[in-house]
């Protein structure tokens, strides 16, 4: 199903808006933001909004040509009722706020390696800088030592991955952490392959066709915090968040979940130079 219209997003958003209502109030206002967002986000960019349900109930072709149609378009889709549950997605935030709040030190106790390839552990801000095509170690030290990116990371993935094992804290820093990661990561995973199997459904292939060069779940789960800082030091140019960069792989690390703050921007590539602001939206799965 693909949501074409402001007022569809409104009739499917006021559907759910009164079930929570009735029983969470605030989970019900904080929807409502997120519904807003949603109608900026139809203005401003031609993401498409496509509702995965029917995909995943009967492998619905309108609905996999819709994804695949906004993949070629932009890059990008926005999936509702993509099955995937929100209080599953709301803990993960809340696991993520938990980490990020522990002291520097403990939080140094999963260092991320120098290495800028074994992509697990901590970082705090300022340690990673994204830059896009800049390979010179001269340049890229240059670069770092001139703007910052102001964020900080932690980064895991499968267990037994021998080319880049995890790197966790210690249990008794922030119990359960590990645990949720690993059940996150592993829902996600699952995510990725309903997607693929969208892809391969619109291309008329056999639905399972992509899932056999994806056996091995070489992902990573990724974790962002960004402190508040200064507009100032932005609008001159004094630090940065994340540089414009391009990500590398089948489905990257698309499959995100924003807060309500939201600041992912894409670059239109139907007019190289103007950006997407891609508003979150989330909803109540079936």
């Amino acid at each position: 199903m693909v949501v074409e219209s402001a007022a569809t997003l409104w009739k499917l958003s006021s559907d759910n808006l009164a079930l929570l209502e009735i029983e969470e109030p605030e989970l019900a206002r904080y929807f409502l933001r997120l519904v807003l967002k949603g109608f900026i986000a139809m203005v401003q960019s031609s993401v498409q909004v496509v509702d995965f349900s029917s995909f995943l109930s009967n492998s619905d072709k309108t609905t996999a040509i819709a994804i695949l149609k906004s993949f070629q378009k932009t890059g990008f889709v926005y999936l509702v009722n993509h099955g995937f549950p929100e209080h599953d997605i709301a803990n993960m935030f809340d696991w993520s706020k938990k980490f990020f709040s522990l002291s520097h030190e403990e939080k140094m106790l999963a260092p991320h390696p120098p290495s800028g390839t074994h992509h697990r552990g901590y970082s705090p801000p300022g340690l990673e800088k994204v830059v896009q095509h800049m390979y010179d170690t001269k340049d890229l030290a240059e670069n770092r030592s001139k703007l910052q990116d102001v964020k900080e990371s932690f980064e895991s993935g499968r267990e037994g991955d021998e080319a880049m094992p995890n790197i966790w804290p210690p249990e008794y820093v922030l119990p359960g952490f590990r645990k949720a990661c690993l059940d996150f990561f592993w829902d996600a995973f699952q995510l990725q392959k309903d997607i693929l199997r969208a892809l391969a459904v619109a291309f008329d292939l056999d639905e399972t066709y992509f899932l056999k060069f994806h056996t091995k779940p070489d992902n990573q789960l990724r974790l962002l915090r960004y402190p508040s800082i200064p507009s100032e030091a932005l609008r001159t140019n004094q630090i940065t968040r994340i540089d414009g960069h391009s990500d590398f792989g089948s489905i990257t690390t698309q499959i995100l979940f924003q807060d309500d703050v939201g600041g992912l921007e894409v670059e239109d590539p139907n007019n190289p130079g103007s950006f997407l602001i891609l508003a979150l939206i989330l909803w109540p799965t079936k």
